[in-house]
């Protein structure tokens, strides 16, 4: 049996409450249809390259490595942060990567129906990915704020809101991405107006829940300093010395208040004009009279002299007796 190392590195622990993002199965699952994801895309753009026809095949070519590059780098980085993260934000944010990959190639190789505007599909390309990323700051957000109080009723609610969001999202996704080719009637917009409605009310449902209900955080409430016993204190050496307090007194401006046994003031004492049980009471401090003012200081006593009226020694004692011989 070998001793350990006292000099290893200490392995990182994983904070308390959340599970490592990066040992994960979902995720290691979902960077690989990650990877499979940008693989289909590029074999379907270069299959529309060379089937398709020629109108804007150079822009859209163009526009086509700048998705899969920023796919690539955004993955990379999800992946990175993943350890920092929960494993089914982690997971989410990955699926959310990966359908804006799949929309923008659509997007891009889709054919026109009138004429291919690409500054227009990029706008709405760019929209997408805003409405994707506010979709996982809500959820990410909204589950922090119901665990804060965890209930049946806010469970419910957390579900179905949750639904509403991406539900909402899709609604709005749909026709950025096809609405060159799909018509949208009316009862459309009044559906998406009706959801958002309902995703509103249940966002809001969850902080005020935890308003009324929700355990509070025990505040650190400002304590009062505690001042100086009216005691004989010698001065701190050193310019850095912080001053003491005076030691509050009574309304006459001369007699100290009681101290409390934690060596604070009896402040109850001051208005009730008796101190508190177990507070320490300090005699009046009278003031001194002109007389005693004006008097001057009692002088030192002198140091005792050494005797100098000892003949032969100059008032040194005598040497010590010699000792006794054999």
């Amino acid at each position: 049996m070998t001793a350990p190392d006292p000099y290893a590195t200490p392995a990182p622990r994983a904070e308390a409450g959340r599970t490592d993002a990066s040992s994960s199965p979902l995720l290691r699952a979902a960077i690989w249809v990650a990877i499979g994801a940008l693989i289909a895309a590029a074999l379907v753009c270069v299959v529309w390259v060379l089937i398709g026809g020629q109108n804007g095949l150079i822009g859209r070519a163009f526009l086509t490595i700048l998705l899969l590059a920023a796919f690539a780098g955004v993955a990379l980085l999800d992946a990175h942060l993943a350890p920092r993260r929960p494993a089914w934000f982690a997971l989410a944010s990955m699926a959310s990567w990966i359908i804006a990959l799949l929309l923008g190639a659509i997007m891009i190789w889709m054919p026109e129906r009138y004429h291919w505007i690409g500054f227009t599909k990029f706008i709405d390309f760019l929209l997408i990915v805003l409405i994707l990323q506010l979709v996982l700051l809500h959820v990410r957000l909204y589950i922090k704020a119901f665990q804060r109080h965890d209930t049946a009723f806010t469970r419910t609610v957390v579900v179905i809101t949750i639904a509403l969001v991406v539900g909402l999202a899709a609604l709005l996704i749909i026709p950025l991405a096809f609405g060159e080719w799909l018509y949208f009637a009316d009862i459309y917009w009044r559906i998406v107006v009706a959801v958002a409605i309902l995703a509103a009310v249940g966002t809001a449902l969850v902080p005020l829940v935890n308003v009324l209900f929700a355990p509070k955080k025990p505040r650190a409430h400002a304590a009062y300093p505690v001042l100086a016993a009216p005691t004989a204190v010698a001065p701190a050496a050193g310019p850095a010395a912080h001053e003491l307090l005076p030691w509050p007194t009574y309304v006459d401006a001369v007699t100290p208040l009681p101290m409390l046994p934690d060596g604070s003031p009896d402040w109850n004492a001051y208005y009730t004009g008796y101190p508190s049980p177990g507070a320490h009471v300090f005699a009046r401090l009278e003031p001194a009279t002109p007389a005693e003012l004006s008097a001057p200081a009692p002088a030192e006593p002198a140091p005792p002299q050494p005797p100098t009226n000892q003949p032969g020694y100059e008032g040194y004692p005598p040497p010590p007796p010699l000792p006794p011989r054999p």
